[in-house]
């Protein structure tokens, strides 16, 4: 094979890794730990990563591979098939054409204006997910899960910065 042809492969791969390791942290997240009343609390993993590289790298994370997690995201949880994908890609949206002014700003400032981005993304499915039921669903395990989600961001983002600093190499 000629150079060119690995060059291309190399780019592929690298473009296409944010998108892998979204998916890999989605499934890692749905692992069953076998700890009682755990799925309710666990961080939204996948918002995390779709945030992150959308703030950071946003070539990386097309409207297309938005939609491909949240549909991976979907069929994995076993919720109402379409909320993730919606939610995600509300998310997407709203990040779209503000990417300068976060990416500008540190880390502390990053992940503060995660809180609020979280805080309605969790809304919006606990808002979905109770249309879909035709009945008010407890918000307080999604008041829980976007507690965790906010705490575990710093951790999946450390891994984030050290995963992007490895393809730049």
């Amino acid at each position: 094979m000629s150079p060119a042809v690995w060059t291309r492969l190399d780019g592929a791969a690298r473009s296409l890794s944010p998108m892998a390791l979204t998916v890999l942290l989605i499934m890692v997240g749905m692992v069953p730990l076998r700890v009682p009343n755990l799925a309710p609390v666990m961080p939204a993993l996948g918002l995390i990563a779709v945030y992150f590289w959308l703030v950071y790298h946003p070539e990386s994370m097309p409207a297309w591979a938005v939609f491909l997690i949240g549909l991976v995201q979907d069929l994995l949880g076993g919720g109402a098939l379409g909320v993730g994908v919606f939610v995600l890609l509300v998310v997407y949206a709203a990040l779209a054409g503000q990417r300068r002014f976060f990416a500008r700003g540190s880390f502390f400032f990053t992940w503060l204006t995660f809180l609020p981005t979280a805080a309605g993304a969790f809304f919006l499915t606990w808002m979905f997910n109770s249309l879909i039921a035709d009945t008010a669903l407890d918000p307080r395990p999604a008041a829980f899960q976007y507690l965790t989600t906010v705490a575990f961001y710093p951790c999946v983002a450390w891994v984030f910065v050290q995963a992007q600093r490895a393809f730049l190499k």
